[in-house]
């Protein structure tokens, strides 16, 4: 069996820390960045094998694949101003990658796809990605196991949206909510996700598997909020808004602006559950996320250094 296994996607904030992961567990880490990614600077000089590739491009992923074990395919986009792009990049896309992986013999294919695809009113992004899992479940040639992270958080900033949770929190001296603020969140930190991704490479207990990467803890959004607030000395009073409100002003904002502040992603974002349950991870292949409030909080620490 080759040791082998090619990371897509490798400069974002999961898979800067799987690359170091999994080459502390002992595999040859071949990273795929686009060409003239300027985050590839991350892994420069880590000892991977880095490669040039896009996934909209099919021609430039069997060099990537080519004696390659396991493929970990976290490549996607989370927001776009032309929702076509999600169909493209996270759809077609994956699909060009799962072509490539089963024309070049590859045992085991790990695709990374989200909480949104279970929200009950799908998403642009959320349908790319359903998509996408069907495609990579379609696949006969090699096994498969998919993972469905929540928010994602770490000491820099964490993913794409909760860094967006963020920023709105700061960005307002009373901020607002869309709903009630009610909905349920399992945020994870991201080395957790990571610690995850390299328990399922090469488990066979794993093969045909969905899993639930999320975090060892429930939040309210209101809660998460407040705790994100409190631990960075920045409380703020929160005013909720009508989601019918909020839906009729995110559908004139789009008629009149190219990138409107509100959208029914970010609706969709404040009042969708994510609190997908880990037990089946946990107790398949021992993972053990941690607890947000305890994460969180060492993430904010001040005394900090790393």
């Amino acid at each position: 069996m080759s040791r082998v296994v090619l990371v897509t996607g490798a400069a974002g904030e999961v898979g800067k820390g799987l690359c170091r992961q999994l080459a502390g567990a002992g595999w040859s880490v071949r990273a795929l960045v686009l060409p003239r990614d300027p985050l590839r600077a991350r892994l420069e000089g880590l000892g991977f094998d880095l490669r040039e590739g896009d996934i909209r491009d099919p021609a430039s992923l069997a060099p990537a694949a080519a004696g390659v074990d396991t493929v970990l395919h976290l490549a996607a986009v989370i927001l776009a101003r032309d929702p076509t792009v999600f169909e493209t990049v996270n759809h077609q896309g994956t699909a060009h990658m799962v072509a490539a992986a089963a024309a070049a013999g590859v045992r085991h294919f790990v695709y990374v796809s989200s909480a949104s695809v279970v929200y009950p009113r799908l998403t642009p992004y959320g349908r790319s990605k359903l998509s996408a899992e069907e495609c990579v479940k379609g696949e006969r040639r090699f096994a498969h196991t998919i993972v469905r992270p929540t928010l994602v958080y770490d000491e820099t900033g964490g993913g794409q949206e909760f860094r967006i949770f963020c920023d709105h929190l700061r960005r307002f001296p009373v901020v607002p909510f869309i709903g009630a603020g009610a909905s349920r969140k399992r945020p994870v930190h991201a080395a957790d996700v990571a610690d995850g991704l390299v328990r399922i490479v090469g488990n066979p207990a794993a093969f045909g598997k969905i899993y639930n990467l999320s975090g060892g803890e429930t939040l309210t959004l209101d809660e998460l909020a407040r705790l994100v607030m409190d631990l960075r000395g920045q409380r703020r009073p929160i005013v909720h808004l009508p989601v019918t409100l909020c839906r009729a002003l995110a559908k004139i904002l789009s008629w009149i602006m190219k990138d409107p502040p509100l959208t029914n992603y970010s609706i969709a974002g404040f009042i969708n559950h994510a609190d997908l349950d880990p037990t089946a991870a946990i107790a398949e292949i021992g993972y053990h996320p941690r607890g947000a409030r305890a994460g969180l909080a060492a993430c904010f620490d001040p005394r900090r250094t790393s």
